[in-house]
């Protein structure tokens, strides 16, 4: 039977991440993608060269893309993705909360807890006894 991995097992990245301040400048794509990019390569412990090796794509022009100077086409950003060993779905995901954030639209006293706060835990229990 085939062992089936999590995301971040597979990817050494999760949604779960800093996000960054809110900048006054307006959010660029292909920044922000470069942003995620570098984010999986680097938790994934890879070079540059190890991935643009695997993408088949050029050291120089990986490193513009990561840097947020070039634009990836789709073609090279699903070469990139499967380099990673990452959805490109998920890769979009990230790049779409990254842009609303930098837009303002999620306010940090509006992320998501890692964790249920013990009162909570402790009134559900209450309630079931």
């Amino acid at each position: 039977m085939k062992e089936v991995m999590n995301m971040e097992a597979r990817t050494g990245a999760t949604r779960k991440f800093d996000y960054p301040e809110p900048r006054t400048e307006q959010a660029l794509l292909r920044r922000e993608l470069g942003e995620v990019l570098r984010e999986y390569r680097q938790r994934q412990g890879r070079t540059l060269r190890e991935v643009s090796s695997d993408a088949r794509v050029s050291l120089g022009y990986l490193s513009e893309v990561e840097r947020g100077q070039k634009e990836a086409s789709s073609e090279l950003l699903s070469s990139i993705c499967k380099a990673l060993n990452v959805p490109l779905s998920h890769v979009l995901r990230l790049v779409a909360d990254r842009v609303d954030f930098a837009e303002g639209r999620i306010p940090p006293h509006m992320r998501v807890p890692d964790s249920v706060p013990e009162e909570l835990v402790r009134a559900e229990f209450a309630k079931m006894a």
